[in-house]
């Protein structure tokens, strides 16, 4: 049998109050795919981390086509030959693309003045692009202006541009859509066809099916089992991952849908900053609305539009049949609306913070008294959400970025559930969250439709998107391309309407003429 490319044995990592890796081992060889997969917090990206050389193992021994390999930093590791997309986007922001993907690595000529080579690594940048099927002319573009799918596919650019031989990707689809995971999907099979190892880290189990030579499972830090071949099937994967099987993934797939009375409308909507077309739309009571397009189809915009982020230009929000101005989020916090933002490391959670200061923030008008905070009073009411939404964490003074990103994401649903809202906006509600976390935040939503609240939910998982929603509405440059009952609803017809096309031949819901409002968790009729 050929040396592996690439072999890891008893790597154990701890950090405080957790225990990470507990002797993890494998190996992948040239050309081969190899998917780790894993619910959040089984150690998947922390061994990643200590291939990458971010973190230096415990114990274990990591080889290189045979050769042990010990690196102290991630300059040393690329110098080896191993290069990591992380999980979260790691850019600049501030510079262009092309700088992004030569940061650290430019092209110079000339001796003690040392030049930019300009025209190369355009040209070198642009057939980059290419590869990932990114437009040229994003070269000069800033990246703080891209969208989070370009961005995900600019991290793919700037690893390939290192030319390794062991690629980990984490999480790589996370932002795409459809047509950019496709593309990824040829990238893999070139790459393993030059002989590139990749190790390939998803919570989309339907991927790694269709691109996975092989699997190695973890559960909570151990080695779980592996598949290879015919054997690699979605329920094996989870019975490996969860040590059960689940049954009720999705809790409103077998069920009619909710009708209730209109929460939210929206009645001619347009934000500064946005397209010119008008967005009306409604939310029910005890309904999941869905809502799918592409990437910069404008939906997250939309969103924040409503929640006061962006400033609006004309067209009214009514909540519960009263007219809303909302200038600023914290008169949609006022008004009983809350938003889970789509990126919970930059607008959702105060990393450096613990994980109960996380909970408390936006509730810290119920938790205070004349005197000022009343701490007692705040850490019971801490520890009762830690356990209700099973926040795996050694207390609620642990740092939140020391958590799973799974379990982060809890802690955000956490901080807005505490103050019981009428609307919940739910941009990418599961992204970059395991099977089992994802049937737990699935469970809850259905909960929260159960007492009347209005789930509005944006996802760019079509399995999530058809699993979840009463009903979808698709957005396309912009503006509201079509709408879809449960019975419509189909990947295919979803696709049709996000790439602007069969408008006019799917029928739009009938709506009420004048839909009474509702008090605040009231439950909607079935």
């Amino acid at each position: 049998m050929s040396t592996p490319r690439l072999e890891v044995s008893g790597i154990r990592k701890q950090f405080p109050g957790v225990l990470a890796l507990d002797g993890v081992s494998l190996q992948v060889a040239a050309g081969e795919v190899l998917a780790v997969v894993g619910e959040n917090g089984a150690g998947k990206s922390t061994l990643m981390k200590i291939i990458a050389g971010l973190y230096p193992p415990d114990q274990g021994t990591i080889r290189l086509d045979g050769q042990p390999v010990h690196f102290a930093n991630p300059a040393e590791a690329m110098a080896a030959g191993i290069s990591l997309i992380h999980q979260e986007l790691n850019l600049a922001e501030n510079l262009s693309v092309q700088d992004n993907l030569f940061l650290g690595r430019e092209l110079t000529w000339g001796g003690r003045l040392r030049l930019l080579q300009t025209s190369a690594m355009h040209e070198r940048g642009a057939a980059l692009l290419q590869q990932v099927g990114l437009p040229v002319d994003r070269l000069g573009q800033r990246v703080e202006y891209l969208s989070p799918g370009e961005k995900q596919l600019v991290e793919i650019a700037r690893a390939l541009s290192l030319q390794a031989r062991v690629l980990i990707m984490d999480e790589p689809t996370s932002s795409l859509t459809h047509k950019e995971t496709e593309r990824l999907y040829e990238v893999i099979h070139s790459l393993k066809q030059a002989g590139v190892s990749v190790l390939y880290i998803s919570h989309r189990l339907a991927e790694v099916q269709r691109c996975a030579d092989r699997v190695v499972v973890l559960r909570d830090g151990r080695n779980a089992g592996e598949l290879r071949g015919a054997d690699i099937q979605h329920d094996q994967m989870v019975r490996l991952m969860v040590g059960r099987d689940l049954k009720q993934y999705y809790p409103r797939q077998h069920r009619p849908p909710r009708s209730g009375p209109v929460v939210l409308r929206l009645d001619q909507f347009r934000y500064h900053g946005g397209p010119d077309h008008a967005v009306s739309l409604e939310v029910r009571a005890g309904e999941v609305l869905g809502m799918a397009g592409l990437v910069g189809a404008g939906r997250t915009q939309l969103a924040e539009a409503v929640f006061g982020i962006r400033p609006w230009r004309s067209g009214q929000v009514w909540l519960n049949g009263q007219p809303l101005r909302l200038r600023h989020p914290k008169d949609a916090i006022a008004a009983g609306i809350a938003l889970i933002p789509e990126d919970r490391r930059h607008h959702g959670l105060v990393l450096e913070a613990a994980v109960g200061f996380n909970l408390s923030l936006p509730n810290l008008d119920r938790l205070s008294g004349l005197l000022g905070i009343r701490r007692r009073q705040e850490r019971r009411w801490q520890r009762e959400w830690i356990e209700r939404l099973r926040i795996r964490t050694p207390s609620a003074d642990q740092c939140t970025a020391l958590l799973s990103g799974g379990n982060q994401q809890k802690i955000v649903y956490g901080k807005w559930l505490a103050r019981q809202p009428r609307v919940l906006i739910l941009d990418e509600p599961t992204r970059g969250v395991d099977v089992g976390a994802k049937a737990e935040i699935y469970a809850l939503m259905d909960e929260l439709a159960g007492q009347g609240v209005a789930l509005w939910m944006i996802s760019s998982d079509m399995e999530e998107l058809l699993g979840m929603s009463d009903r979808v509405v698709v957005m396309h440059e912009g503006r509201v391309a079509g709408e879809l009952s449960r019975e419509q609803l189909s990947e295919e017809a979803v696709m049709q309407l996000a790439t602007g096309g069969m408008t006019a031949t799917i029928p739009p819901i009938p709506r009420d003429a004048a839909a009474p409002s509702i008090a605040p968790g009231t439950p909607a009729s079935s």
